[in-house]
């Protein structure tokens, strides 16, 4: 692959792995179990392509951390606390997050890199767009709007809705120019849209798409604008600045969509030379989706070496998606390293908490999702039913409060604290008041916890444009909804 003969032969971490190159094929020994303390960073580290940034919200990418994974900032004080770990080398302490912002809403406000060299992600500045915050900044994502479990602990993702993004433009030991790199990322195989950029990795550090070849990002998402691949998405791509590449050809390559619950995202590249991989990142082995190249125009690269996630690298600021961890690497990492990574992210444990996050919910008697309408962020616009596309809008996650909250910050209402046949559905601002509370039932109805009454298509409409609205309870098809990731 990197037109390298002879015999190399790759040990530690408590893997083994011999290739045998030039032609000869390759001999492999199945990988030792990975001992409990050992993160991606270790196996990194082990193949000679050491992690120069390491970001997660859930859990230590080295097995010896026992620091901050991230800081969150809650609206009743505008305090902050950092997260940390439970113990060396484990999973995030959800618990404090929770304790700290009981009866609150909280902000991601830093996501804290474990390598030492304080590349850490914050609020991410105004560029060629401007974020929705005050003097054009991103938005933070909402601390609670991505909960899952890994390793059986609690734990949150970053939930990335439109406006919001992180993005360090000075770092430390970051690819420049044409050096090699990898790049990673865990992502929700089901949060995400087809707009530009739910980006996580090396980017321009003056925020303008100013020249091709000054990003390498992964991109996750279905995005059709630049490259896309097979099918309808989602694929695993790769932003270099003035286009997505799904391959070596601008536009169309034939790679194949990717849509576990938990996707692995691996980009990397050295001297006109790159590759896309993937995988479910609770089981299995990787995929090669592209391994060849550079586009043209894209030889030499020209790196600049700022991280970003969530945003384009001209800080575009429409792409949908939840991050959970991810690393850059210093070198191009072999495929067995990569591998031993894969493994190691596999063992971890991720998986759904309760109801599933960030999904559609879908009308039993019309197929049709519960969505806002246009895409409005406004408080007290009534939602309806609509043709389900997976945008946000059309995304809600059932939180340990009861809330079901779309774009990370807005609860399904009962407007006016209303009781009675015929309430408005709406969105607003979430409070915890009991309007807010829902039951999710098992005959497939959804229950306000104040009310009583049901969650109801209109009039047993079936329509794209159908309100939703309160009603007693009957059992009726249009009562009845199902989640959908």
């Amino acid at each position: 692959m990197n037109g390298k003969s002879g015999l190399r032969r790759l040990v530690g971490a408590g893997f083994s792995l011999t290739l045998v190159s030039a032609g000869l094929g390759i001999i492999s020994t199945a990988p030792a179990a990975l001992a409990a303390t050992t993160g991606p960073c270790d196996i990194y580290a082990t193949g000679g392509t050491p992690c120069v940034a390491a970001h997660s919200t859930t859990r230590a990418l080295y097995g010896s951390y026992n620091g901050p994974l991230y800081q969150v900032r809650r609206s009743s004080d505008n305090t902050t606390r950092d997260i940390g770990v439970l113990s060396a080398g484990g999973t995030a302490d959800a618990a404090a997050q929770d304790s700290f912002c009981a009866s609150t809403s909280c902000l991601i406000t830093i996501i804290y890199d474990q390598s030492g060299r304080n590349n850490r992600l914050t609020q991410a500045p105004p560029g060629g767009f401007s974020g929705p915050a005050p003097g054009g900044w991103d938005n933070l994502a909402d601390a609670k709007a991505a909960p899952i479990t890994i390793g059986g602990q609690k734990a949150y993702g970053v939930y990335i809705s439109p406006g919001t993004g992180y993005r360090n433009n000075n770092t430390n030991g970051v690819a420049t120019g044409d050096q090699p790199e990898g790049i990673y990322a865990v992502v929700d195989g089901s949060h995400y849209n087809q707009w530009c950029c739910f980006d996580y990795g090396n980017a321009q550090t003056n925020n303008l798409a100013d020249s091709p070849a000054i990003m390498e990002t992964v991109y996750f998402g279905a995005n059709k604008q630049w490259g896309y691949g097979a099918g309808n998405g989602p694929w695993i791509m790769a932003d270099l600045e003035w286009g997505l590449f799904s391959g070596v050809n601008a536009g169309y390559n034939n790679i194949a969509p990717i849509n576990h619950r938990f996707v692995t995202a691996i980009v990397k590249g050295e001297p006109n030379h790159w590759a896309i991989r993937g995988g479910n990142a609770q089981s299995g082995a990787l995929t090669t989706y592209f391994d060849g190249a550079r586009p043209s125009g894209y030889h030499p690269m020209k790196k600049e070496g700022a991280i970003l996630l969530g945003i384009g690298g001209d800080n575009s600021i429409t792409g949908t998606g939840t991050f959970y961890e991810g690393v850059l690497t210093s070198g191009y990492p072999s495929a067995a390293t990569e591998n031993a990574v894969q493994a190691n992210i596999a063992g971890a444990g991720y998986a759904v908490s309760g109801a599933q996050p960030n999904a559609m919910l879908v009308g039993g008697q019309s197929g049709r999702c519960v969505d806002v309408p246009n895409g409005s962020t406004t408080n007290g616009t009534q939602v309806q039913l609509w043709d389900c596309w997976g945008g946000a809008m059309q995304r809600w996650t059932y939180t340990s409060g009861k809330q079901l909250q779309v774009y990370g910050s807005k609860c399904l209402d009962a407007n006016g604290q209303g009781r009675t046949n015929g309430t408005q559905v709406i969105i607003w601002d979430c409070n915890g008041q009991a309007n807010q509370q829902w039951d999710l039932n098992s005959n497939g109805t959804i229950t306000g916890v104040q009310s009583g009454l049901c969650l109801d298509a209109s009039g047993l409409g079936t329509a794209n444009g159908t309100k939703i609205h309160l009603w007693t309870c009957h059992g009726g098809t249009n009562q009845q909804w199902s989640r959908r990731g």
